[in-house]
């Protein structure tokens, strides 16, 4: 009401000015003109009279800004990243969940605590110890369901402006690949060690026994002699195909970016395999188009794809005497080569399993045929960096298809 009062007295004020003008013969126009002026001053005046507003009503008004403004900065920062988080108060319920944790661990309602969502003790134990000491924390957490996965989960204060907040950043960093190739390298190492052991103890046998007993034994040195041969030479290509396998490993992210025919590829692995074909007794027969079937490849990688899936068929389907290759371009489709034997087949539950390192359907057979058990492992790698894939077709006694689709 004060303020009310105070403008009509200003109002009134400057109509008083203006009219003493107009009365003492001034022009309407100036008087006018000076009644704008003199309302101008009298506001002008009126503003820096206005009631100044009290430091605790600025300061809060200014904190809330501020916290509005900071609540929107994170939940932006927030959403704008892929690790899963969730930010806890100091009794531990939810705040704010980003879009990853939602889609890694479904959407938790905010004010529900967390363990409504993570039952692990280790995590509880660790909320609760951070929320007591204010101190950042981590562990290793793993999940079950839906599929396994390993998180380093870990927990920190959040820190905003400068001052300390009562809210606590949970992330949860997913470590599952790493694990997986942690254990992948140690299996590794071991079927590796054990495949170069074999051998070793054989050559160590024979050598003691060609020091000892058979020193003067001029047949048995030189049937032994024979199977140190065929040893040494199992080892050189184990040596070659963990040595290729590197490699491929090496360039896996870099694909190829040259044209290469296949139907000249597969003329020269045929004619290469030859020999082996003609000792076991198999013919092997091309079925492929006159026109060229070309696509981005590295030749030599290509090579070695057909060379090790055409003497498989050769040694493992020896039984069907025959090998079929089929090189197919179909009209905006994929680029296949076909490689299938007549032989026993392999049983389904192997099938899976055929690419990885060292796996074996018969170990016995793979070892008498001069197997290393990384020829499939080797072709998965090389087509995996060509973009391409290998599917596996069998039936029991009626032969096994392996196609390399492009």
């Amino acid at each position: 009401m004060r303020r009310l009062a105070a403008g009509w007295a200003y109002f009134a004020a400057a109509v008083l000015v203006s009219l003493a003008a107009y009365l003492s013969g001034a022009q309407p126009a100036f008087a006018a003109i000076l009644f704008a002026l003199s309302m101008l001053a009298i506001l002008l005046r009126a503003g820096d009279e206005a009631p100044a507003v009290s430091p605790e009503v600025a300061a809060v008004s200014d904190a809330k800004e501020k916290v509005e403004g900071t609540g929107l900065i994170v939940s932006g920062v927030l959403g704008a990243i892929d690790l899963p988080l969730f930010v806890l108060d100091r009794q531990g319920a939810l705040q704010e969940q980003n879009r990853a944790a939602e889609k890694a661990f479904g959407a938790l309602e905010a004010g529900l605590h967390i363990s409504a969502r993570f039952r692990s003790p280790s995590i509880l134990d660790m909320v609760r110890e951070t929320i007591a000491t204010g101190e950042p924390n981590q562990i290793e957490h793993s999940e079950r369901l839906p599929s396994e996965r390993v998180y380093i989960v870990r927990i920190a204060p959040m820190r905003l402006g400068g001052g300390t907040e009562d809210l606590f950043l949970v992330s949860f960093k997913d470590i599952s690949e790493l694990r997986r190739i942690d254990r992948m390298r140690s299996d590794f190492v071991a079927n590796a060690s054990h495949e170069l052991r074999t051998p070793l103890a054989s050559l160590r046998g024979f050598i003691e026994t060609m020091q000892g007993p058979a020193r003067n034994d001029p047949k048995a040195q030189e049937r032994f002699l024979g199977i140190m041969l065929d040893q040494a030479n199992r080892m050189s290509r184990l040596v070659d195909d963990l040595l290729s396998l590197s490699r491929l490993e090496l360039k896996a992210h870099i694909a190829p970016d040259q044209m290469v025919d296949l139907v000249p590829v597969i003329g020269h692995v045929r004619d290469s395999l030859a020999p082996l074909a003609s000792e076991l007794h198999v013919e092997i027969r091309l079925h492929v188009p006159e026109e060229k079937v070309e696509v981005l490849g590295d030749r030599d990688e290509l090579v070695q794809v057909f060379e090790n899936l055409i003497e498989n068929a050769c040694k493992y389907g020896q039984e069907g005497e025959v090998v079929d290759i089929y090189v197919r371009n179909p009209a905006g489709g994929s680029v296949e080569v076909s490689i299938v034997d007549h032989g026993p087949g392999i049983p389904a539950e192997h099938v899976p399993r055929l690419t990885e390192r060292f796996y074996r359907v018969s170990v016995t057979d793979s070892r008498s045929k001069k197997g290393t058990g990384l020829g499939l492992a080797i072709v998965k790698h090389i087509l995996t960096r060509h973009r391409a894939r290998l599917v596996v077709k069998s039936e029991i006694d009626q032969g096994t298809e392996f196609t390399v689709r492009f």
